[in-house]
Order: structure tokens, then sequence, then C-alpha cells
């Protein structure tokens, strides 16, 4: 693994590389931090994710730590440098085993709207080394495409779980 530069929220509004996303969700808060601590349902709205593991114990808070392996064979320590249940959460890598990623961050901020939707806003941050300051530029249109992408299967999964314990609950179960 290559150590990262540990980074706090400052650096999700200084960083070059930058994409943001944001989406309306038919889910509470809560339902949405429920997805977030679901280390399965990360694999299911975000593909490149092949396996999130939580390394610490719940509750989780600031400076937990869980390691998510993506592909193409990258695996990244993350630490969390906000969590404000069920508000938002923020996490940054500490090391990364593909020797071009010199930080990354990512921040999710969660606010309840007036018409019983909850917005969901993504940012990720990061700043990259050697070759990756030649190919990441050539890669941002995708990962602008990407992030909103992910985000509405991000929606559709919450939506449909929470469609799913509405309905147990009609039904009395």
């Amino acid at each position: 693994m290559f150590e990262c530069t540990a980074v706090d929220l400052t650096f999700l509004e200084t960083a070059r590389n930058c994409y943001k996303a944001s989406v309306d969700i038919n889910a509470t808060p809560e339902q949405i931090f429920e997805s977030f601590e679901d280390a399965e349902d990360w694999t299911r709205w975000a593909p490149p994710i092949q396996k999130v593991e939580w390394t610490s114990p719940k509750p989780f808070g600031l400076g937990t730590t869980r390691t998510v392996s993506m592909s193409g064979g990258m695996v990244g320590d993350e630490v969390f440098i906000a969590w404000d249940y069920p508000k938002r959460m923020s996490f940054c890598f500490t090391a990364c085993s593909k020797p071009m990623t010199e930080s990354f961050a990512e921040d999710y901020v969660v606010t309840p709207l007036d018409n019983g939707m909850t917005r969901v806003e993504w940012t990720m941050a990061m700043e990259v080394k050697g070759a990756g300051r030649i190919t990441l530029p050539l890669f941002s249109p995708f990962m602008k495409i990407g992030v909103k992408w992910m985000l509405k299967r991000f929606k559709k999964l919450v939506e449909a779980k929470a469609l799913a314990v509405t309905s147990q609950t009609a039904n009395g179960r």
C-alpha cells in the first residue's frame, strides 16, 4: 500500500479534481444513512466498488475506518473525517494500492426537503501524481458523468428499499 496525504473537509473546496452530483430521493435521511452503513449496498450502486469492509465497529463516527476494494485491483484504506448522522459523512484515503493517488476524499451531505424527499449531494475530490496527472484530465469528462450516473443508481436502490419497508409495514409484517 502507498501512503496517501490525509485531508480534511477544506480539501473538498481546494482540490484541482472535483466532481459533484446531487439527487432528490424519496426516503428519509435515516434510510439513506442505513444504506451508507450497509457494506453490500456500496457494491450495488457504485459498480467500481467490489467490496467494502468496515474495520471499525459500530457505532460508526468520526475516525471510523474501512477498506474498499475496487475494480482494476485498486484498494483504498479510508478514515471518516466527518460523521454527523443523519446529515453528513465524509472520508479520505489514508493509503492506496496504486501509487498515483496523492489524496482522495468523498463527502455526502443529506438534507431533508419540505416535500418529504431528501437531497443527497455527493462530492468526490482527488489529487494525483505521476502518470495520473496525464491520464486524469483525459478521464475527467467520464468521471463527471459517472458520478451522476452512480448517484442515480443510489437513488433507485434506496427508494426500492424504502418502498419495501413501507409495503411490509402496510401488510402488518
